[in-house]
């Protein structure tokens, strides 16, 4: 197996549910985002993270880049690396207060993207509800409005903290997918807005291909 698909088929493993973004990324970790789901064909937002160390972790975006005629929303997920940025498109479809992942497709440095939907229906994880659910306030405290000034600009903000955890989460409806301007807390270290996004667009090119397919060309 050549080390560049390798760390491919890490990305797909770790990344089996990417509504949750608290996944092991290479080593690294990625807080879990948690607000309100609000989502807006073409904008997003890109955030700083620091883990519970203190020390800084990866720079991560979140946009919308498209709805579904199923009336689920095109997501992609941007995670800048040494050798050029990984991208993890999936299409994210409401369940109650939960959410459902229908398709996915990955596409890493250098390498066609992948369509991982056939594969991940065969392992069990296809339209498969998670934990994380839409609108994380049922769970939280309510401490008012705050203005929290972050690198992305200054929001007037709700302030939340979850009853379980005691994580402080500030929400604006000017910030999407999910309202986050910071989020922090002794369990999830500190997530801070780094700018807003407007105009996003898929950065996936080409015609996706099967696992098995970038895994024959691999290994010839």
């Amino acid at each position: 197996m050549k080390p560049d698909f390798a760390v491919a088929l890490l990305l797909l493993l770790s990344l089996a549910v990417p509504v949750r973004t608290s996944a092991q990324l290479f080593g690294s970790s990625v807080p879990e985002v948690r607000g309100v789901f609000n989502p807006v064909v073409g904008s997003g937002a890109s955030y700083q993270s620091v883990g519970k160390d203190g020390k800084k972790e990866r720079d991560f975006e979140i946009t919308v880049v498209d709805k579904d005629p199923s009336g689920g929303y095109w997501m992609e997920f941007s995670i800048p690396e040494k050798d050029g940025t990984v991208y993890m498109k999936y299409l994210i479809s409401r369940q109650g207060d939960g959410a459902i992942i229908q398709h996915t497709i990955y596409q890493a440095p250098g390498q066609p993207p992948v369509d991982t939907s056939k594969t991940m229906s065969t392992q069990g994880m296809q339209d498969r509800k998670h934990n994380q659910k839409l609108d994380f306030r049922a769970e939280a405290q309510n401490l008012g409005n705050e203005s929290v000034t972050t690198p992305g600009g200054t929001f007037s903000c709700q302030h939340w903290r979850t009853t379980k955890e005691g994580t402080d989460i500030w929400l604006s409806d000017k910030v999407t997918p999910w309202g986050l301007v910071k989020m922090s807390g002794s369990q999830v270290g500190t997530v801070t807005l780094s700018r807003v996004i407007t105009g996003a667009k898929t950065h996936i090119t080409g015609a996706p291909i099967s696992l098995e397919e970038m895994m024959r060309k691999q290994m010839k």
